[in-house]
């Protein structure tokens, strides 16, 4: 999401020179192809009815419990969960790392997706061999968090969701049209049609976009069919947030998920909150100072974010294991 309002902003400096023709020229523009990841030796690559992803079907033969795993604003396939695809897999889950934007046949600016994108990977996960069809999960962070409450809402029979980042409304679509001319489209769509949607307002400041969501949920109150009705989800519910978040307001975004679900008697959220991590709060443990730096660029200290993603991945691993049956290997455990 960084990278894109970095180019999106240089952009919109660029036409105050150049006028309308570069306005219908940043509209038009694609972004820049995401990164897929190979699925691996434990994995394979999945290209069927408008499904692009990869998937780690667990080993054995016992019916396992199965994971609908949701990157962020990145799109593609991305290696940090691709990391923790091979987790979840080691530990006994068949996992689908799905891609829902800015890959192969989908949509290369993350505008309006289909909904029914990702009830076909659920749908996909149900019918797999080896699967327990009524063992099902949702995970995800980031944009994919936002996504992944939204249909956790709306699909029956998902007994367990884990969000990291997470957001508490649906949000405009990231395209050219909105960072323009404002609230033009939404992230999400069902049935052709658009999801009610919070607009960005404001601009980004010294440290990044986050004025620009804390001025858009400022306008809740005014569009509340934009908020995610969390008390429709049946299942168990985990969020995670890192307070020293620098690019959206997932910790207060959070608090709001769990203050509607008090509201409307629905049951309480688990949540993890981690005072020294930002953006990169959750996620498969770092292995290399690379992406530990990256991630502390959104917030938090190198430190505190692989701290909390050690500790969330523990505690995720026993969500896990408690909703959806699985008596796995020890929580520290790696890809096979």
């Amino acid at each position: 999401m960084k990278r894109k309002w970095k180019i999106t902003l240089g952009l919109l400096g660029a036409l105050v020179v150049v006028g309308a023709g570069g306005a219908t020229w940043m509209i038009v523009q694609p972004p820049k192809a995401a990164r897929v990841v190979d699925a691996g030796p434990t994995g394979q690559r999945v290209a069927d009815n408008g499904i692009f992803a990869n998937y780690f079907p667990a080993a054995g033969n016992a019916p396992s419990p199965a994971i609908l795993l949701l990157g962020g604003s990145e799109g593609g396939l991305g290696k940090d969960m691709h990391a923790l695809a091979l987790l979840l897999q080691a530990q006994g889950y068949s996992t689908l790392q799905l891609a829902y934007h800015n890959a192969p046949g989908k949509s290369a600016k993350l505008k309006n997706i289909p909904l029914e994108d990702f009830y076909k990977g659920l749908d996909w996960l149900k019918q797999q061999p080896g699967v327990d069809p009524g063992r099902i999960g949702i995970i995800g962070y980031s944009k994919g968090a936002e996504a992944g409450l939204v249909v956790a809402t709306r699909y029956p029979g998902v007994r367990a969701a884990v969000l990291g980042m997470p957001s508490s409304v649906v949000w405009d679509g990231m395209s050219g049209e909105n960072y323009m001319f404002g609230s033009f489209n939404s992230s999400w769509s069902e049935k052709g049609e658009p999801l009610p949607h919070l607009a960005y307002k404001g601009q980004p400041g010294a440290d990044g976009l986050m004025p620009v969501f804390v001025n858009g949920l400022k306008q809740m109150d005014a569009n509340p069919a934009a908020i995610i009705p969390v008390e429709k989800f049946q299942g168990k519910l985990m969020l995670i947030c890192g307070e020293a978040e620098k690019l959206w307001p997932s910790c207060p975004m959070t608090d709001q998920i769990v203050a509607r679900a008090e509201k409307m008697a629905a049951p309480a959220p688990i949540v993890l909150r981690y005072k020294d991590a930002g953006h990169g709060v959750m996620g498969a443990p770092f292995t290399d100072a690379k992406a530990r730096r990256n991630w502390a660029q959104l917030g938090g200290t190198e430190a505190g974010n692989a701290a909390a993603r050690a500790d969330s991945w523990a505690k995720i691993s026993a969500f896990l294991r408690a909703e959806l049956g699985v008596k796995g290997v020890a929580d520290g455990a790696g890809p096979p």
